[in-house]
């Protein structure tokens, strides 16, 4: 696993994170934790799902043995894994099952994205696929109490997905493409 804030992954991450996430305004709570750096990344060249999940296991560790002040939140960006949607959901919901078997519901949780996101019925070129569509497989690790405080203050944020799918359908693919290719 490699915690390189410059690898090739984590810029790509970043620049994704600046375009889309946080230039869209997708998440509301992206734009704080970004400019103060207080997000872990890590990156796993693992191919094979145990590699996978032993680097999760060691982001999780990480961000929970840190202090919220320094790592809100953590994203573990897959460079060799993964790269099927199919197989990218049966590693989410292995991931999701440890940490319920490990008592940290309510204090960890996942949020996905990937490539090939899509959601369920949706077609393919379906714009609202990119509210979850990364450069590369991920998963983001979110500290509950971080976001339950972020969410106390955010009006109507159930909205949130919907204005989204609005947002990006409006844009369309050319649109969402022409943010991505900027530098």
């Amino acid at each position: 696993m490699i915690g390189d804030g410059d690898s090739l992954a984590v810029v790509k991450t970043r620049h994704w994170l600046e375009r889309i996430v946080i230039g869209l305004n997708l998440c509301p709570f992206a734009a704080a934790p970004y400019r103060a750096d207080r997000i872990l990344y890590a990156v796993s060249d693992e191919a094979a799902l145990e590699g996978i999940y032993q680097a999760f296991l060691a982001t999780l560790q990480d961000l929970l043995s840190s202090d919220p002040h320094q790592q809100e939140t953590a994203l573990l960006i897959l460079a060799g894994g993964l790269a099927s949607f199919d197989d990218y959901l049966d590693a989410l919901a292995v991931f999701e099952g440890a940490l319920a078997e490990a008592g940290l519901e309510g204090l960890v949780q996942l949020a996905s994205f990937h490539p090939h996101y899509r959601f369920e019925g949706a077609n393919d070129d379906d714009p609202a696929n990119y509210t979850n569509r990364s450069p590369l497989p991920m998963f983001h690790l979110i500290r509950e109490d971080g976001l339950a405080a972020a969410l106390e203050s955010y009006p109507q944020p159930e909205l949130i997905p919907e204005r989204n799918i609005r947002r990006l359908r409006e844009l369309g693919l050319d649109g969402i493409a022409e943010l991505l290719n900027r530098p």
